[in-house]
């Protein structure tokens, strides 16, 4: 599934429904509305990002991720109505609120039980043209899934002007990061889908048990409650960071100066390897004793040198913390993060070098189980991503061979600030590569350069089983081969 911003989607003109859940608005105490104080903390992570969101101007504002994708119409509006109500009481997380006093600094939570929850049903007017619905859909998203608000996401269907545009109707979710992340958002599809076949034919939805990511939370406090200077989270972490002059490492290109960050950044989305080399990339990786993930990194680590002439390769990389069967269908931000860094300098084979990114990842990826904002608070320091490699194999998702026929794609709200995401997804089409980075010339040049390279060095590890090493410490490429011509999207 690609991941991309709503700009980059083929987004039709229609008739748009909003589906806004409410509990008890017209109550005269959140109890009578349906409110329950709960005593359950929030996750590490979900309290950073509501004190941060706090902070921030933008209060929350487009930080939210999300999903796209159709299903058959005509639209059944009762049967997606139970979908969504079905939805909102499968997964806990919707159904609660936390909240962060500003005078006090104290975080509270409420929740509200099974079956509290209503839907509004918002009809809007015909929109002649697709544009419409864009502009729509991203006010819609960017004002009411703030982490500051309950509900902090909305679904929306788009219904097609006439019949003639063969009847299927798009399904638009977006959520705050603070309760969803990139794997949820994979997840939304196939449940919404499967719940709206339950509630208008019948068929049987057969979705697993979900846990409950306030449950997450609860015991992700009780395990990290004590850390200590000498635990090896904390000691690798102060290590990277001391590395890094107390910053997180960058993009190994240059990406400009930074501007007012009133610019939105701009994205890339790219194909680089059809199912069939997908397998092929896996398979030269296998017979090196090393993973798809390692290979990846090691095509990253050989482009950025022969690009920038540095032979240590640095970045932070996601890891999920989906630790317990129950947590594999929830919804929450079951996230951390593992920093890598490895030097190449003298290796002469793709092999060694693939070598070296495994064993940095066996290394380091343990201490992903520990909230990065409990190591800082041990610490003492903080510090802000500024190059992040995220890697998601999502083949064997729930019904990821429907996602192509359903028009599919995981959303992500715009960002404004001076770094560089890359999101390699490794789906039942083959292998795609999507990247956010400073609205500057000198960031798109390089961001464009940089895929090429690692396009090219996959490519040519499928072709021929290896990869030429052709860089030199301390000097960058001058080869042909590092282009700069923007990399082909599917835009």
């Amino acid at each position: 599934m690609e991941f991309t911003e709503l700009a980059d989607y083929p987004v039709p003109a229609g008739t748009l429904t909003e589906w806004m859940p409410s509990v008890g608005p017209h109550a005269a105490t959140p109890v009578l509305a349906g409110w329950q104080p709960d005593e359950r903390p929030t996750s590490y992570v979900h309290e950073a990002h509501l004190r941060t969101s706090l902070a921030s101007p933008r209060r929350g504002r487009e930080s939210w991720l999300g999903a796209a994708f159709e299903i058959l119409g005509p639209l059944d509006k009762p049967a997606f109505r139970s979908a969504v109500l079905a939805w909102v009481d499968r997964h806990e997380s919707m159904r609660s609120h936390a909240a962060i006093d500003e005078e006090s600094g104290g975080l509270s939570r409420v929740t509200a039980a099974e079956g509290a929850i209503d839907i509004w049903q918002v009809e809007q007017e015909r929109c002649e043209q697709s544009s419409e619905v864009f502009e729509h859909l991203h006010y819609l998203f960017d004002e009411y899934t703030s982490p500051l608000a309950w509900p902090a996401y909305a679904f929306v269907t788009l219904e097609p002007l006439t019949p003639a545009d063969d009847g299927r109707v798009t399904v638009f979710f977006a959520a705050d990061h603070s309760i969803i992340d990139g794997l949820s958002t994979v997840l939304v599809a196939h449940e919404i889908t499967a719940l709206y076949a339950e509630a208008k034919d019948n068929t049987p939805a057969q979705l697993f048990e979900a846990g409950s990511y306030l449950d997450f939370g609860v015991s992700e406090r009780r395990i990290h409650a004590e850390l200590e200077h000498t635990h090896e989270a904390v000691v690798t972490w102060r290590k990277f960071l001391n590395d890094g002059n107390g910053s997180f490492p960058a993009f190994p290109l240059d990406i400009g100066e930074p501007n007012d960050l009133s610019a939105a950044q701009s994205g890339l989305s790219a194909w680089v390897l059809d199912a069939d080399r997908a397998d092929a990339f896996s398979v030269a990786c296998r017979k090196t004793g090393n993973s798809f993930f390692s290979g990846l990194l090691g095509a990253m680590a050989v482009a950025s040198a022969e690009l920038s002439g540095n032979t240590e390769f640095r970045t932070i990389t996601p890891v999920h913390t989906r630790d317990q069967p129950h947590w594999v269908s929830s919804l929450g931000w079951f996230v951390g993060l593992c920093p890598l860094a490895f030097d190449i300098d003298g290796l002469d084979s793709f092999g060694a070098v693939v070598a070296k990114a495994t064993e940095q990842v066996a290394a380091t990826k343990p201490i992903a189980r520990v909230p990065l904002d409990r190591v800082f608070a041990a610490l003492g320091a903080s510090a802000k991503p500024r190059f992040v490699v995220s890697f998601m194999d999502v083949r064997f998702a729930p019904m990821a061979e429907n996602w192509h026929d359903w028009n599919a794609r995981a959303l992500r709200s715009k960002q404004y600030d001076h770094d560089v995401y890359l999101w390699i997804n490794r789906t039942p089409r083959g292998l795609n590569i999507a990247a956010r980075y400073p609205n500057t010339e000198t960031a798109t040049s390089n961001v464009h350069q940089y895929v090429g390279a690692v396009r090219r060095i996959l490519d040519e590890v499928v072709d021929t089983g290896t990869a030429i090493m052709t860089y030199r410490a301390g000097h960058a490429s001058t080869a042909e081969t590092a282009t700069t011509e923007p990399v082909a999207t599917n835009q």
